[in-house]
């Protein structure tokens, strides 16, 4: 990931460009082409991601009372096809779409939040929590089935994750005992894991992350950042 310049990115009705790369909508499939430096190894990295939902969704969900951020689950239900050119990798499975957007920054309005994806035996099912500065705590949980179709539900009580190596606090809603099977990504201010428990009844693998924006916001913190993602005018 690099972070890029205003001349550097171009969008239309179906088509988001960022440097080298691209995301666009071929037939029903996001398609990504991605060429860029690796951090911290400084080698190219390329190749493409095919994102094919088996619907899609036009939910949107305000996370703030003031209406300024907004979580769009896309495609929770999903199939990803991988192949990485250089170095050669190829890989196949299971996956979603969401994006968030809003019209200030994240760390003015959130604490923090844990969310969760967890695919099902006939679909997918998302838990939303966290704490906004103004608003105190929110919670949501969304369960849809792999035509789009959505039901809400009441998120199970939160457990909380061993800690990472830098101590970033992580909470999982589960109806068992969670058991972390790899933490994905580990950094100052966000964590990715793999965790294993049950949820809706049903045993589960849950693609989890948290995020502190207390964290995030520390001058430290933002002073490690473009060793993490360069800065490029193009």
């Amino acid at each position: 990931m690099t972070e890029r310049g205003k001349a550097a990115v171009a969008r239309d009705a179906t088509t988001f460009t960022i440097g080298p790369s691209a995301l666009s909508w071929e037939g029903g499939v996001l398609t990504v082409r991605f060429e860029e430096t690796a951090v911290p190894s400084l080698g190219q990295i390329r190749g493409t991601v095919r994102v094919i939902p088996t619907a899609l969704t036009r939910i949107e969900l305000e996370l703030d009372d003031e209406g300024r951020h907004f979580w769009r689950p896309l495609a929770p239900c999903a199939r990803v096809e991988v192949k990485i050119d250089k170095p050669g990798l190829q890989w196949s499975g299971d996956g979603y779409i969401d994006a968030n957007r809003g019209d200030v920054p994240l760390e003015d309005t959130f604490v923090r939040w844990d969310w969760s994806r967890a695919r099902l035996k006939d679909g997918a099912a998302v838990v939303y929590q966290g704490t906004r500065r103004r608003d105190g705590d929110f919670s949501v949980g969304l369960r849809f089935d792999q035509s789009g179709g959505v039901v809400e539900f009441e998120p199970p009580p939160r457990t909380i994750l061993p800690p990472t190596f830098w101590r970033i606090p992580r909470y999982v809603s589960s109806e068992a005992a969670p058991k972390v099977i790899e933490t994905l990504e580990d950094a100052p201010f966000y964590a990715r894991s793999l965790v294993e428990t049950r949820l809706l009844d049903q045993p589960v693998t849950i693609f989890h992350e948290s995020l502190s924006l207390d964290r995030f916001r520390m001058p430290v913190v933002q002073m490690m950042l473009p060793f993490r993602m360069p800065r490029r005018a193009g």
